[in-house]
């Protein structure tokens, strides 16, 4: 079954298809800073760089699914919860225009549970509408990668569609994990030896990591970074990896952060040599990213956020399963494409502003 994949960024989505039976065929990513990365572990899928508003739908190769995460910061609780009020939440009907436009047999889209606050509760209605008007059947639910074999606590939410002709009713795979977690020891314990830190401004050593991305950023820690403990021990999951080496956990060699008052903590006094961030390499390892994986960079905060803001690989393999398990049940005279109701990119933006009112 074939593929084709937005926002693909270093494509742990796409990896784990992949490992599912899934063909992903082409691929969109509009981060020049990805591209080298992408187009050396993905050797079989072509890459078109230009941003998804400027491609029409007819470019997109026909293909069985349409699976992509639409970028988040717009939606993160961390961020300034624009929501779909700015230009990069926007990107979401674009993703809409074009699954409306090629009527696969599925669509996948992942996103931030920040999605779920109050202020953006319409405009996640109003996203969930345009699936479901465009010719889809919506399963939708908030998922922790911590209960799919993935070792850190991850919350996001997924969009799963399939086309409504094809009479399938979507469940999401329960998490066989939930009560036996995958621990920081289990994932990077082999890993703690010959780390070294990022050159001067944070520039890659390149060939000299013994281990391929096994470096970390060097650099102060933040007031906000300090506010709260940024430890989890080696029997613990690992906290979410995020999209920016300033904000990456430390590595769990360290005691756990002591409390001084509401918002501020410290390193354990005579241990501060043990506090440094995890490497791009434990990074990717938690991330489920297998070690052949090579990320490539000059600065390695590059390299932090291609990493957190992939899919975890292992996460997206077991819903591509799931969705996998699903089409193989279903007749293939069923996968006959509809007729598309849907004309131009301006019905649906007419559309998404009619909900939105």
């Amino acid at each position: 079954m074939k593929l084709a994949t937005f926002f693909a960024g270093a494509g742990g989505l796409d990896l784990g298809f992949s490992k599912a039976g899934f063909e992903c065929i082409w691929a969109n990513e509009y981060d020049k800073e990805i591209w080298e990365t992408y187009e050396k572990n993905h050797t079989h899928t072509y890459l078109d760089k230009r941003s998804i508003t400027n491609i029409p739908s007819d470019e997109v190769p026909d293909c069985d699914g349409i699976i992509g995460g639409p970028p988040c910061q717009s939606w993160s609780e961390a961020g300034a919860l624009r929501g779909i009020n700015d230009s990069r939440g926007q990107l979401f009907y674009d993703f809409i225009r074009i699954l409306a436009d090629k009527q696969p047999l599925f669509f996948l889209a992942e996103n931030v549970s920040g999605m779920l606050l109050p202020i953006h509760r319409q405009a996640l209605e109003n996203i969930k509408n345009l699936f479901r008007e465009c010719g889809y059947k919506l399963s939708f639910q908030l998922l922790n990668a911590s209960d799919y074999g993935i070792p850190q606590d991850r919350k996001r939410v997924f969009f799963v569609g399939f086309r409504s002709d094809l009479g399938i009713d979507f469940r999401f795979p329960s998490g066989d994990t939930i009560f036996n977690k995958i621990t920081l020891k289990d994932t990077i314990w082999d890993l703690k030896d010959n780390v070294i830190p990022a050159k001067s401004n944070n520039i890659t050593n390149g060939s000299e990591c013994a281990v391929p991305n096994h470096e970390f950023m060097t650099g102060g820690f933040s007031t906000m970074y300090m506010s709260r403990n940024r430890v989890r021990n080696w029997e613990e999951v690992s906290f979410t990896i995020q999209a920016g080496g300033r904000h990456a956990p430390l590595h769990p060699q360290a005691p756990k952060m002591e409390f001084i008052e509401q918002n501020t903590r410290i390193f354990v006094p005579g241990m501060e040599k043990l506090y440094r961030r995890l490497s791009v390499r434990e990074c990717a390892r938690i991330q489920t990213f297998p070690d052949n994986f090579k990320f490539y960079y000059r600065n390695i905060a590059a390299g932090y956020k291609m990493i957190g803001n992939a899919v975890p690989v292992k996460f997206a393999e077991v819903i591509a399963l799931a969705i996998k398990h699903e089409l193989e049940i279903i007749s293939p005279i069923n996968y006959k494409k509809p007729e598309n109701k849907w004309k131009s990119v301006s019905n649906i933006i007419q559309k998404s502003t009619v909900l939105a009112s």
